[in-house]
């Protein structure tokens, strides 16, 4: 089917970022096969449908390169605690009595609520992966899902969450029509052993999958393993060869001048969470440094138990806004440079960027319309501005995941909105205490 979207302020997001006013974006499938200004009658003639956008901008989907979708289920569960204290008094009793029951209610009501607000891709890092990979089939939306693998306990125990994390790798890669694509993911230096992680990363590149984990989030993280491996994470990691295959590492907070020039030496990829390292105190990711040097961070919200939403939005907003408080610099993370954050470095981020993040003819038609008509929206002469510093999810309007559409004037199409919120309520009172 042959669609075009017209009469928009069109982001495309690619280099030049030149907007195009009172554009169209045509469709075909699952490609975008126009890009421009509004074509005259006899062209418009030869698409099936005309979708008029006045008063909205396009711009390509968000992209959440970071994320536990099922702990959505604890959000607000134990707030204002500091990491290790949170994660393991309180999150990771919790989780230990999830089943694939509340795998499953978090994780489609993550979903609901990323397409509410913007998003069309997201990573997620959690258990019962095949859970997730059926919710994300179901909703059309494009995920990166790898099985999260904590290294504690015995032999046994270690050799069975590895090859379950290798064979959900294996079998879901592309799955849901090229929608999934898969990693390989130790949790981190601090729950997984050097011969633990060395194991993913030769099965990485065994399977030419990219490798996610979580790295330098706090200042105790990076002290721990100095004194437990003589090494701050980064060089560990390196020494590992974790950075000689495509990576994708979360946080990045404590890291220096030097580990960040071996970051952006190996294209190392960064998921920055602005919203959830401020929320556990763990600090503010030197993303200015990251900038400077050539890397092209990622945008995430981790998990809502730690944010407390999936608002990419928001996210996009607070790149932009706590790197100029913090180092007393109005230009440290410009407009269109965050937005491109929550965009296209995004897509980079997750290995996609030939396929997402940008709207260009022959790529993927994943798309998103935001309302500019609001108050809040206007006067309207600078939309990049306005969609960085004053949007709100509530001015996403449709969404296109693959040329479908997940979401139109407000309405989810995929997905039972109210059956989900119902049965999320349901599987937390299953394991509260």
């Amino acid at each position: 089917m042959k669609r075009i979207f017209t009469n928009a302020v069109i982001i495309p997001m690619t280099e030049d970022m030149e907007m195009i006013q009172q554009g169209a974006l045509g469709i075909e499938g699952d490609r975008i096969i126009y890009l421009g200004d509004l074509p005259d009658v006899e062209e418009l003639d030869t698409y099936d449908e005309v979708i008029n956008c006045e008063g909205k901008a396009i711009l390509p989907g968000l992209i959440n390169t970071h994320c536990h979708a099922a702990m959505t289920l604890l959000r607000g569960y134990a707030d204002d605690l500091p990491l290790q204290r949170w994660l393991e008094e309180e999150m990771w009793p919790m989780e230990g009595r999830f089943t694939k029951v509340q795998v499953g209610a978090g994780t489609a009501l993550s979903v609901v609520e990323m397409i509410r607000s913007g998003t069309t891709c997201f990573l997620d890092m959690y258990d019962h992966m095949d859970t997730v990979g059926e919710i994300v089939s179901q909703s059309g939306i494009r995920a990166s899902l790898c099985r999260g693998v904590i290294g504690f306990g015995d032999d046994e125990i270690r050799k069975n969450k590895f090859q379950e994390a290798t064979q959900f790798a294996t079998e879901w890669n592309g799955a849901a029509n090229g929608r999934i694509t898969t990693m390989l993911a130790p949790h981190a230096p601090y729950t997984c052993s050097p011969e633990f992680i060395s194991k993913f990363v030769e099965k990485a590149a065994e399977l030419e999958l990219p490798i996610h984990t979580h790295m330098s989030e706090t200042a105790k993280e990076v002290e721990q393993n100095v004194q437990q491996y003589g090494l701050r994470p980064v060089e560990h990691l390196r020494r590992l060869g974790f950075f000689d295959i495509p990576s994708l590492v979360a946080h990045s907070v404590h890291v220096n001048d030097e580990e960040i020039d071996i970051l952006a030496a190996h294209h190392v990829k960064i998921a920055h969470n602005p919203g959830s390292n401020l929320k556990l105190g763990s600090g503010i990711a030197p993303i200015s440094s990251m900038l400077t040097r050539g890397i092209r961070p990622g945008l995430a919200t981790d998990g809502a138990a730690s944010n407390n939403n999936l608002d990419m939005l928001q996210e996009i907003q607070l790149a932009a806004l706590i790197h100029k408080g913090f180092l007393q610099d109005p230009e440290a993370v410009p407009a269109p440079i965050a937005l491109k954050m929550g965009t296209i470095y995004g897509a980079e981020s997750l290995f996609l960027d030939h396929q997402i993040g940008s709207l260009e003819v022959s790529k993927k038609a994943d798309f998103v319309t935001i309302d500019l008509t609001s108050a809040h929206m206007q006067p309207l002469h600078d939309v990049v501005s306005h969609i960085v510093y004053s949007a709100q999810s509530s001015d996403v309007q449709d969404m296109y995941v693959d040329g479908n559409p997940i979401m139109v004037d407000r309405q989810i199409l995929t997905l039972d909105e109210e059956k989900i919120i119902a049965e999320s309520q349901i599987a937390f009172q299953a394991i509260a205490q």
